[in-house]
């Protein structure tokens, strides 16, 4: 029994590193290239070259076959939705957080690698519904999950210049999703877990990769011009209703729903990863 529990640990730990590669690796990037510390190298910055090592392994991941052709789709239109947020976002009139370091590749405020960032957890996604051969019980129609990222993700932008809608938003979804299971195979067995619950705890680990990238200098908050200090933990709802856009986005893409809420992934060609 506790062999067997052992290895169902290590397979979901190694299915679940797989499905996180992208962002893993940004992570690691992020870390080694601190030493670089706004100096220029041949012309470039560090977030030049985060830009170049991102869309180097997002090409060696669709080489290898690690990703496919429409999640890398998906993913692309992520990024620029993402780009769009982040202008908007660090606007000097906004603030809500700056880059530090110079950089060539940036539009306005914003380096082009901001994008992949939130690229990773599309990549996270679409790579872990493959994986573990996840589908959804009792999934909303698309239309009412569409109506949500969209107001979530106008919300981001417009709650510095109209009321905030977060609080709204949080019921909306709950109410939304409250019946929603996600069914993950691991091994020989399929689990079930409640949408919300799994969401929640996505969100959480995304902020654990925010702390590490603020560390880093990757990006800072207001209350970080003067010193490193642990991020917010309200940012954790901000990125659970991020993680509802890239999720809607992934699902009405990539797979099918059926008149009872079933969802399942659209098969297509592609060899498995390793």
């Amino acid at each position: 029994m506790l062999r067997s529990f052992a290895q169902g640990l290590i397979f979901t730990a190694q299915r679940a590193i797989a499905a996180a590669l992208f962002g893993i690796l940004l992570l690691l990037a992020f870390a080694i290239s601190s030493s670089m510390d706004g100096q220029s190298f041949l012309g470039f910055y560090r977030y030049d070259y985060l830009f170049f090592g991102a869309v180097a392994i997002q090409l060696l991941m669709l080489y290898f076959h690690l990703e496919t052709l429409a999640e890398a789709k998906v993913i692309a239109l992520f990024h620029v939705m993402a780009m769009v947020m982040e202008l908007v976002l660090t606007d000097p009139h906004v603030g809500s957080w700056q880059y530090p370091e110079p950089a060539v590749l940036k539009i306005l405020t914003v380096p082009l690698f901001a994008g992949f960032m939130y690229s990773a957890i599309g990549s996270f996604f679409a790579r872990a519904i493959r994986l573990f051969e996840v589908s959804f019980q009792k999934l909303p129609h698309f239309n009412h999950m569409l109506l949500l990222a969209l107001v979530a993700y106008i919300n981001f932008m417009s709650k510095f210049f109209i009321h905030d809608l977060r609080s709204i938003l949080f019921v909306w979804s709950t109410l939304l999703f409250w019946k929603t299971k996600v069914s993950i195979q691991i091994q020989q067995h399929r689990y079930q877990i409640p949408m919300l619950l799994l969401l929640v705890f996505l969100a959480f680990l995304i902020w654990i990769a925010e702390n590490i990238s603020t560390f880093y200098d990757i990006w800072v908050y207001p209350n970080q011009e003067h010193g490193w200090q642990v991020v917010w933990w309200g940012k954790i709802g901000s990125w659970y209703l991020l993680l509802l856009l890239s999720l809607v986005l992934i699902l009405k893409i990539l797979g099918r729903r059926d008149v009872q809420g079933n969802w399942v992934l659209i098969q297509t060609k592609h060899k498995k990863s390793k």
